[in-house]
């Protein structure tokens, strides 16, 4: 009886045996016991209640009126949410529940995309080309984190307007994309960079735009896809914005959206649930890299 990758064969009865010298699990130490316990209840403590609400989208209107959230499932899952995306809302009947995922989408996307443009250029003219006064524009960058959209929403909005960007996706993007802290955390990761990656582009003969899109982008993946993630569920979750620089239905994202479906009805708390899904499972299948992404950032 041969061994075969750490484990024992039968040849006449085809059936695996342990081996005789299995590797031995480390002892679980009381503090790891503690840290997991503390991360299992964070974890329960986050998600149970949005798990409650899509238990009770499983159940009736009817029941969910008379018995309040329920923590089983239903018989009315399919049937639900079949209506939900089948139902429309708004003055006008113009408000679906595609549309407005499909306008949240592109505000997530599009926002994240530019910003994450923006300011790796930013970053990248700050370490590269070192213009006169780079420091004083650095911290000026880092300035604007301390003056958010909510308090500029006036003369903001009569730029957008004059520009006509009401109503447009564009509108919707552009005054959100410019990040102090996206340049932070790109100058952060660029100047650590080894100056013999420059060299070497130089005596290549490769220019500034060659060296930026052929070496410097795909070093600089990781910390974009972090600072993508966080600025799409960022976009995602915008509602004053929207609020401010939409009055069409057809441009209405899902969070302006839930008003009218009903914070509190059946189709309110299936739309919430539905709205909660996209962000949740980008960073869940991301989170590796969202996490590499961030270490790198500041390291």
């Amino acid at each position: 009886m041969p061994p075969i990758g750490g484990w024992l064969y039968d040849a006449e009865t085809p059936r695996l045996f342990v081996s005789a010298s299995p590797r031995a699990l480390p002892p679980m130490r009381p503090k790891s016991v503690f840290d997991h316990a503390i991360l299992i209840a964070g974890a329960l403590l986050m998600c149970g209640p949005m798990f409650a609400l899509f238990l009770s989208t499983t159940h009736s209107g009817a029941a969910l009126q008379d018995q309040g959230l329920s923590l089983s499932f239903g018989p009315e899952l399919i049937a639900n949410y079949t209506r939900l995306f089948n139902a429309e809302g708004g003055f006008l009947g113009g408000i679906t529940v595609y549309s407005l995922l499909w306008n949240s989408f592109v505000l997530g996307a599009g926002l994240a995309g530019v910003t994450v443009a923006l300011s790796l250029m930013a970053a990248y003219a700050l370490v590269y080309f070192r213009p006169r006064g780079a420091g004083l524009i650095f911290w000026l960058l880092l300035l604007t984190l301390m003056l958010p959209l909510e308090a500029r929403f006036l003369p903001t909005y009569t730029v957008a307007a004059d520009l006509g960007l009401v109503n447009t996706h564009a509108g919707l993007i552009l005054p959100l994309a410019a990040s102090g802290i996206g340049t932070f955390f790109f100058r952060q990761f660029l100047q650590n960079v080894p100056d013999a990656l420059l060299e070497s582009a130089r005596l290549d003969g490769a220019g500034p735009i060659k060296f930026f899109k052929d070496i410097l982008v795909p070093l600089s993946w990781p910390m974009a896809s972090a600072l993508f993630l966080v600025t799409f569920v960022n976009g995602w979750n915008q509602y004053l914005w929207p609020v401010m620089v939409t009055s069409d239905e057809s441009a209405y994202t899902v969070v302006r959206g839930l008003q009218f479906f009903g914070r509190t009805s059946l189709n309110g708390i299936m739309l919430a649930c539905v709205a909660v899904l996209p962000p949740a499972v980008l960073l869940v299948i991301f989170q590796r890299k969202f996490v590499k992404g961030l270490f790198d950032g500041v390291h």
